[in-house]
């Protein structure tokens, strides 16, 4: 639910911590803008309020052109408020309703159609279908504004079906043609031959410095690659290869991305967002942790830390279990191991490594027998990594297996499912850090911490390094 009062005075105050919180929508004008709009500030009897960019998009107002709400930060409104939504929107953003239907989404959850509806109102202001439109439009405004791309390509880049229909909504929400908007925006920064440049916005502070020092040691040689500010790394996306490169601005990542199929990008955004936790709020987290003593002082220490995620699930599967009773660079060792041995400079399937010699990388015979009998699972249908996975389903169905662990299952909820609060309270670092005696007492501590206690077991990572 939305105060009026709060989001006046942060709109009158184009407070940044707002933006991606909600939105301004001006009945005088029927445009809706982001808090930190730079236009002159409307009457209060003339605006509404909404969660979303897509409720305000539901109730007919179309978004301005000058502070670009496409560009906002990711709404975290549902972040700890709905398990559904969270998943729901996860299966969105890997395109679930570009081609397939509500119900069919609806049936992947586990709920019924009207009830995914009826979460997605009151969590979102908007229905399923509309928050998928919104995503489309605002990914293919990005495309007109921020690149040189040809028209033809944006449409199916963002998932259209076609050009014409391109063109019909783009004239409808924006009223004015692709070729007016692009004019608007100015000349494009060229970016290399074959390559695409993206700025993915971010709500400040973010503390990429940590995030590299996190993914560094952890980078998989010959797959990812993390240098002085940058972090680069190949990948496999419906059988074609591809890689791309990030770094951080003042308030969005500057991404590059060589595939070559246009059709791909924006699940590839969607990624790397996920990737680097694009869509939290560092306020409402470092809130959370401001009565314990050991986080708060983390926090104001390092505001922004983020939880870093996963490109692959199966990949931060793979190898938390090539990191149980090892260190990181061992593990890291390893991990190229499997790559030169079986991925041939890709990380490989669960096909690939379910019937193969794994222990001779060098793993115990009963760690390559775990790792076996997981990919086995996952090739099987029986564990699920996919973007719409319940992470309590799947971490008690890990831990049911020979060889994994509670440890191993919160890891891979943390980083491959990005549950927010999934907490490995057994980890040795979090032990010593939290000054905790056992892990049943850091559980009872972190009790408090919900429903963020994985960024908790960040800094306290932070504070063990």
């Amino acid at each position: 639910m939305l105060d009026a009062a709060v989001c006046s005075r942060a709109r009158q105050a184009r407070d940044v911590r707002f933006d991606g919180r909600f939105f301004i929508a001006v009945t005088t004008t029927g445009i809706y803008c982001r808090p930190v709009c730079p236009a002159r500030s409307p009457k209060e009897g003339n605006v509404r309020y909404y969660p979303t960019a897509a409720a305000a998009a539901e109730a007919g107002f179309r978004p301005c052109l000058r502070c670009r709400p496409e560009a906002s930060p990711g709404t975290p409104a549902w972040n700890g408020s709905s398990a559904t939504v969270s998943r729901a929107l996860r299966l969105i953003s890997d395109g679930a309703l570009d081609e397939g239907s509500v119900e069919t989404l609806a049936a992947r959850l586990g709920v019924g159609a009207r009830h995914l509806r009826r979460l997605f109102l009151e969590h979102l202001g908007a229905a399923p279908v509309t928050i998928a439109q919104v995503r489309r439009l605002q990914f293919a405004k990005r495309l007109i504004d921020r690149t040189a791309l040809p028209f033809t390509q944006i449409a199916l880049a963002s998932g259209f079906g076609s050009v014409r229909r391109f063109q019909d909504v783009v004239e409808r929400t924006y009223e004015r043609t692709p070729t007016q908007l692009r004019r608007l925006a100015g000349k494009a920064a060229e970016a290399p031959p074959g390559c695409h440049r993206f700025e993915l916005p971010f709500r400040p502070p973010f503390d990429f410095h940590a995030m590299l020092e996190f993914l560094k040691p952890r980078a998989i040689a010959g797959v990812e690659a993390v240098g002085a500010g940058t972090y680069r790394r190949t990948f496999e996306l419906d059988g074609q290869a591809g890689w791309f490169q990030a770094s951080a601005g003042e308030h969005a990542l500057q991404l590059e991305v060589s595939y070559p199929d246009g059709r791909g990008l924006l699940r590839i955004t969607e990624r790397v967002r996920r990737l680097f936790d694009l869509s939290a709020d560092p306020a409402v987290v470092g809130e959370a942790f401001g009565g314990d003593r050991v986080l708060a002082a983390r926090v104001r220490k390092r505001p922004g830390l983020r939880v870093p995620g996963a490109w692959d699930g199966f990949e931060i599967a793979i190898r938390a279990i090539l990191g149980q009773q090892v260190t990181v660079k061992g593990a890291s060792t390893l991990c190229a191991r499997l790559v030169e041995r079986f991925g041939g400079g890709m990380f490989p399937r669960p096909e690939a490594l379910a019937e193969g010699d794994i222990a001779s990388i060098g793993l115990p015979g009963k760690r390559a027998d775990a790792i076996r009998g997981f990919c086995r699972a996952v090739a099987a249908g029986r564990i699920d990594l996919s973007a719409g996975a319940d992470p309590r389903e799947f971490r008690a169905r890990l831990v049911e297996m020979a060889g994994l662990g509670d440890w191993t299952a919160q890891y891979v909820s943390m980083r491959a499912l990005n549950d927010p609060d999934a907490f490995p309270c057994s980890d040795l670092g979090l032990l010593k850090a939290s000054g905790c005696a056992s892990a049943r007492e850091l559980a009872r501590r972190s009790e408090a911490w919900r429903p963020w206690r994985a960024y908790a077991a960040i800094y306290l990572w932070q504070v063990a390094a």
